[in-house]
């Protein structure tokens, strides 16, 4: 039997709500699958720990982390006892930087079950692959001079390195869908790092021949995400592009509360995390009722990390089985409790038990 150590972190607000459902889930799908097994950690890291101890989590805390397989968080923030830019970089960032985490990938579909704001959906598909450790949110610049004549830099760095590996990992992740990656840039108002950006990509493109390319700036490409979403397979973009499209993302599905993401240590050398998009939402703590959908999607995207792709597929197919049918939490138009909904998920998820996933 294969067994994974996970490192769970629930954090703040509705992550402590969502991640024992998940794990729910996680469970019945180690059950169905027969041959694998999940060892849970619990770390209470977090706002309120910055409140007992005046820091997000331990000094030791990333060592403590090393020897996971993976790390399943929750959500980060609660400015009412942290403000967020000590909460983020003191806990999610710091992972993401410390364990090498490159690479952001965020699904978007058609999801069965929901509304989406389109007109015409078409059950669109695709995946954002986001440079995850450099780009526009480098920690470069600062701040000179008062009043008037007050300056802020912000540098953005762009290695080749770090360039090439968000962008061979979107050329892989193609290969495995339907072949085509965009590229996602601003060379006709960004003068340095787009060209580069550019430059790179087509250099990647080169050596990846059976797939199709295409290349978009930035404010059109969020039109079409708009307008047609469906045209799109695989799109490579950086940190900031990145961010900003798998919000776009979110929101043609019908709900961020629903979005997954997966920061990828690519070597493997670190622990990789996975956290869904949304919030801590603090305004529904303790109400039953946060949406359970976007952390029990993303235990699918760590499923398929750990390469069970056919019991992760079979997670989301109970998810989307479980909305279909109407079990949905009030934030998508149901009025189902968070327990309920994942008590939904895992019946269908036992009612798949004769797929063979040996």
């Amino acid at each position: 039997m294969k067994e994974w150590n996970i490192a769970v972190i629930p954090g703040d607000g509705i992550g402590k709500e969502v991640v024992p459902e998940a794990l729910r889930v996680l469970d019945t799908a180690a059950d169905i699958h027969g041959n694998i097994k999940f060892n849970y950690t619990d770390f209470p890291w977090g706002s309120d720990y910055y409140v007992e101890h005046g820091m997000m989590m331990p000094e030791d805390g990333i060592e403590q982390l090393k020897e996971f397989d993976a790390i399943f968080l929750g959500a980060v923030g609660d400015p009412s006892l942290v403000p967020d830019h000590i909460s983020l970089w003191g806990l999610l960032l710091k992972i993401r930087r410390e364990f090498e985490q490159s690479i952001n990938v965020r699904p978007a579909k058609y999801f069965e079950g929901l509304k989406s704001p389109l007109v015409n959906p078409n059950n669109f598909n695709f995946v954002v692959v986001r440079e995850n450790s450099e780009g526009e949110y480098s920690e470069v610049g600062g701040l000179i001079h008062k009043g008037e004549d007050q300056i802020a830099i912000q540098n953005s760095i762009f290695t080749r390195k770090g360039t090439e590996n968000v962008m061979h990992y979107a050329f892989e992740l193609a290969k495995t869908r339907k072949g085509h990656v965009t590229s996602a840039t601003k060379s006709n108002g960004i003068i340095h790092t787009m060209p580069f950006w550019d430059e790179v990509f087509s250099d990647i493109k080169d050596e990846y021949e059976n797939i199709e390319t295409k290349k978009w700036h930035i404010d059109a490409l969020a039109a079409l995400f708009v307008t047609r979403p469906f045209d799109f397979d695989v799109i490579v973009g950086s940190n900031l592009f990145g961010d900003i499209l798998t919000d776009i993302g979110g929101a043609i599905m019908g709900s961020i509360g629903i979005a997954p993401s997966a920061n990828i240590n690519v070597p493997g050398k670190y622990p990789s995390m996975f956290e869904p998009v949304h919030g801590s939402a603090p305004d529904i703590v303790g109400k039953n009722i946060a949406n359970p959908v976007g952390q029990i999607w993303t235990a699918k995207l760590m499923l398929d990390h750990f390469g069970e792709k056919e019991l992760g597929d079979t997670v989301l197919s109970a998810i989307e089985d479980a909305t279909r049918t109407g079990y949905k939490t009030p934030d998508i138009g149901g009025n189902y409790s968070t327990t309920e909904v994942t008590d939904e998920i895992c019946k269908q998820l036992i009612s798949k038990k004769t797929v063979d996933l040996s």
